[in-house]
């Protein structure tokens, strides 16, 4: 697995981007990865359209999600390319992908196997809270559980995995 994002595709599944409506009108694949090789990927439920999770893609991963047909994201915290599901085996399936209008950024819709969940906090979704709107400027925003319960323990899934989350 590479430990390091690729900046230049190095795959002919990517054709160069030559012009604006190439990009925006044409019928081939045209990533423009960011200045740190990644693209930003949205994934939603398949069957429900809940937002899931939002992760980044390099060249390599977003290879190996079209050839496999499973989610494969760079981990920005641990400098890695994984499979989502590889520790949890809560493997996403892909229904189907889509770019955005100027191919900067990936949508996923996806299927998860065993419980459903995406979240490495137990959760279905990465998105279990809401911010609430009106707090006084002089206090920390308040959230809101959208989710009432844990899909699952993430100690039972997980074990010793160190936690993504960075301070």
């Amino acid at each position: 697995m590479s430990s390091t994002p690729s900046t230049t595709p190095a795959s002919k599944l990517f054709a160069p981007r030559v012009s604006v409506e190439q990009v925006e009108e044409g019928n081939v694949l045209a990533p423009k990865f960011d200045a740190d090789g990644l693209l930003p990927c949205v994934t939603t439920d398949a069957d429900t359209g809940d937002v899931l999770m939002l992760g980044y893609m390099n060249a390599e991963a977003l290879q190996r999600t079209i050839a496999t047909g499973e989610a494969h994201y760079w981990s920005r915290s641990r400098q890695c390319l994984w499979r989502k599901g590889d520790t949890s085996g809560l493997v996403q399936k892909v229904a189907e992908l889509r770019v955005d209008d100027d191919q900067d950024a990936v949508w996923l819709r996806v299927r998860v196997g065993g419980s459903g969940a995406s979240c490495h906090v137990g959760y279905r979704s990465c998105f279990y809270r809401a911010v609430e709107f009106g707090a006084p400027s002089e206090n920390p925003a308040q959230l809101t559980f959208t989710e009432t319960s844990r899909t699952f323990d993430p100690h039972e899934v997980y074990g010793d995995a160190p936690n993504p989350t960075q301070l």
